[in-house]
């Protein structure tokens, strides 16, 4: 590309949060190429670079100049800026002057709304170098930082101190201050491998560079194969691999430059604790690799990553040793002291932990849950017995000594400590899996105890947050009340529980016994749940592809059952892509606005004697016998089947607006009619508004893709 060069922009920090690096570096990466493409500044495919010290991207063949614009600013219309002697008006000579030139300048030119003055000039591009040091400041000030640090003297803010700069078109640099550091062309490498200042020429040297004499691999991707490769070579000695969680390898990642692996090796008596405490032992505190054998049997192993190399490598993987032993000893210790009580008895410390210093403590909510849990447990047809029993005994663990270490483990810990104490295996399942999901795409629970126990338990904080008036506002959502919403509704529509919302809701209403509670709290609790349900359809990328005019059809019938809702809205969405959709669409939507603006009140019970036309009569016999036909259907949930048979309407309908005026001047006949509309109107609602629906056919990108290659298959 000619008039292009390569521009390298690099942004040197203390060590940056880990779990933050990929989502900062992805939105530097989104924000410059916006900057870029609001500037006119053409280039190739960014290539993007992290790790702990530095953020940094280069970027193609960017444009050394903006191209020039063609300018074309429409002034008022020709018979406004000249009056009837053709003598230039107000409105032309100031039209003329806001564009900074004499009246001569200015031209006329033909739209539809008829002959407008207009003013055309060439703007001249500037040069990138003049561009790129604003384009890089909004992205950097763009970048989804919750907490920005202060550093220095100054008033520079960012999500960790700046020490260095580094913007580099071509091999110019670009000139500009950024944090109160001028920008240059010299990088650093590692921290302690190579501290010296790295001189860089040109942008296209700077990975290779940097690894080469900077000790540092700087492509996150690149680093993180490395990574894999490492450890699974250091697993090789105790004929094993490493159990790769992904998360803890993004973390690893995100915490070295220049990785090294160390196999360290434990006592195999650690390998009596739980498999999840040996696990966390290593991973979430340590963020080693523990290493298993073919079978996935855990080994007395684990794999470390170093951000260093060392000429003596066995003290760096005895130092790793020395740390995960002794809080590995502490697991042992922690263990065996909590099976000496059982869940049970720890009920009562529950009574000392406070849930909401507004709703009591934890033990009065595991007392609303239980009993929520319950009438769930019934009314899925669960074993109430095991629900209750799981149910109390749920946040016990929380007491324990090994999830105080160990938080993340809690209602795992309390699984094992409900099978050692002698619980049924479905209580002690239920104990743990009335935590999930946990996050998005997590399992569900697989145990109808555990699936009741976790509506229960989500329902319950997000009523009692509600009701003290503490629900989430923008992104602050502090007791992950989203999260829960769309846990409960996963469970409720992915497990077939088939729950009535609105009464559950009731329920937990009346449970928060001890505090005033607002007239319309069921309401809202129902509404927010209910715009969860909206993101759950919404966000999918499947066949269902929900639109909001399909998910606002259903939701005006107002369903108090989310697996009937989940029934109507796939009805709908097989509904729109029949070829009379759009049609009674439409045609409902006309009945609609024909009763509102009607003004009367009919019933929908129309008097056959008083049909003038044919096309009234045919209409009536079809709508009364699909009436009888259909009830079954919904008596089972077959609403696609539903559907399909008022899809046979189409043609009645079409003939019925052909040949017959509704709003006649007959008052009794056009009555009538309105009841016909009303009766007919009225069957469709049984499944949802089909007004709402688009009066274009709709297809999904799946489907019109079969279509298509059915169409040149012919």
């Amino acid at each position: 590309m000619a008039n292009a060069a390569d521009f390298l922009v690099e942004i040197g920090t203390e060590e940056l949060p880990p779990r933050a690096l990929t989502a900062l570096i992805s939105a530097f990466a989104s924000e410059l190429a916006d900057g870029l493409k609001a500037s006119q500044l053409s280039h190739g495919e960014i290539e993007s670079f992290a790790t702990p010290r530095r953020l940094a991207l280069r970027v193609p063949k960017v444009s050394t100049h903006q191209p020039d614009r063609d300018i074309e600013r429409l002034g008022p219309p020709v018979a406004v800026a000249f009056n009837d002697a053709g003598k230039p008006t107000r409105a032309a000579t100031a039209f003329a002057d806001s564009c900074g030139v004499d009246l001569e300048h200015i031209e006329k030119t033909a739209t539809p709304k008829g002959d407008r003055l207009v003013f055309r000039s060439r703007q001249q591009g500037q040069p990138a170098t003049e561009l790129l040091h604003g384009i890089v400041a909004d992205s950097l000030q763009a970048l989804p930082i919750p907490k920005r640090m202060r550093w220095g003297d100054n008033d520079s803010e960012f999500v960790r101190p700046v020490h260095w700069i580094v913007m580099l078109l071509g091999t110019e640099v670009v000139a500009g201050q950024l944090f109160g550091i001028s920008a240059g062309n010299h990088t650093r490498g590692h921290r302690f491998l190579a501290p010296e200042q790295l001189h860089l020429r040109k942008p296209r040297e700077y990975p290779r560079l940097l690894q080469k004499k900077g000790f540092v691999i700087a492509n996150y991707d690149v680093r993180r194969e490395r990574i894999i490769k490492l450890a699974t070579a250091a697993a090789k000695p105790a004929r094993g691999k490493p159990l790769l969680n992904p998360q803890v390898l993004d973390e690893v990642t995100a915490l070295v430059e220049w990785p090294d692996a160390h196999a360290g090796r434990l006592d195999k008596r650690f390998l009596d604790l739980p498999r999840e405490v040996f696990v966390a032992s290593l991973e979430h505190h340590q963020r080693y690799f523990p290493v298993v054998d073919k079978e996935q049997s855990l080994l007395p192993w684990f794999i470390a990553i170093s951000n260093t190399q060392s000429r003596d490598p066995s003290e760096i993987t005895a130092g790793t040793e020395r740390v995960v032993r002794p809080r590995l000893e502490d697991a042992v210790f922690f263990y065996n002291v909590d099976k000496k009580q059982s869940l049970a008895s720890r009920s009562d410390r529950l009574r000392n932990i406070v849930f909401h210093h507004k709703l009591g403590s934890l033990h009065d909510k595991t007392e609303r849950v239980t009993r929520l849990a319950q009438q769930i447990a019934e009314a899925v047809g669960g074993d109430t017995t095991h629900t209750t029993r799981a149910a109390t005994l749920a946040k016990c663990d929380l007491t324990t000594d090994m999830v105080g270490e160990f938080p993340e483990l809690q209602g795992t810990m309390g699984r094992y400590y409900a099978l050692h104490d002698g619980e049924p295996a479905e209580v002690a399942a239920a104990i743990e899996e009335h935590y999930l999901p946990r996050h998005a795409g997590d399992d569900l629970p697989v145990t109808v105890s555990g699936q009741a126990l976790a509506i229960a338990d989500r329902l319950d904080t997000i009523t009692a947050i509600f009701a003290v008036d503490e629900k989430p506002t923008g992104t602050r959502d502090p007791y992950g009340l989203r999260r829960s919403a769309l846990g409960l509704l996963r469970i409720i529509i992915e497990k077939s529980a088939d729950l009535d919302l609105e009464a559950l809701i009731e329920t937990a209403v009346n449970e928060l016994r001890n505090i005033a509670v607002p007239d319309d709290l069921a309401a809202q609790v129902y509404n927010y749940i209910m715009e969860r349900l909206r993101a759950y359809y919404l966000e999918r990328l499947d066949e269902l592809a929900v639109t909001t005019e399909m998910f606002d059809a259903v939701m005006a019938r107002r369903p108090a059952r989310p697996l009937d809702f989940d029934y109507r809205l796939r009805a709908v969405a097989a509904f729109v892509r029949l070829d009379e959709a759009a049609s009674l669409a439409a045609a409902n939507k006309r009945i609609a606005n024909i009763l509102r603006q009607s003004g009367v009140t009919v019933g929908d019970d129309p008097d056959l004697n008083r049909f003038e036309q044919p096309q009234e009569s045919l209409l009536f016999e079809q709508v009364a016998q699909l009436e009888q036909e259909i009830q079954p259907l919904l008596d089972k949930h077959r609403y696609t089947e539903v559907l399909t048979l008022l899809a046979s309407l189409k043609g009645s309908v079409d003939a019925f607006f052909d040949h017959v005026m509704v709003m006649t001047d007959d008052e009794q006949l056009r009555n009538n009619r309105l009841a016909l509309l009303k009766r007919l109107r009225k069957l469709f609602l049984m499944i949802a508004d089909i007004s709402r629906l688009p009066t274009a056919r709709v297809t999904t990108p799946l489907a019109a893709s079969k279509e298509l290659k059915a169409e040149n298959g012919k």
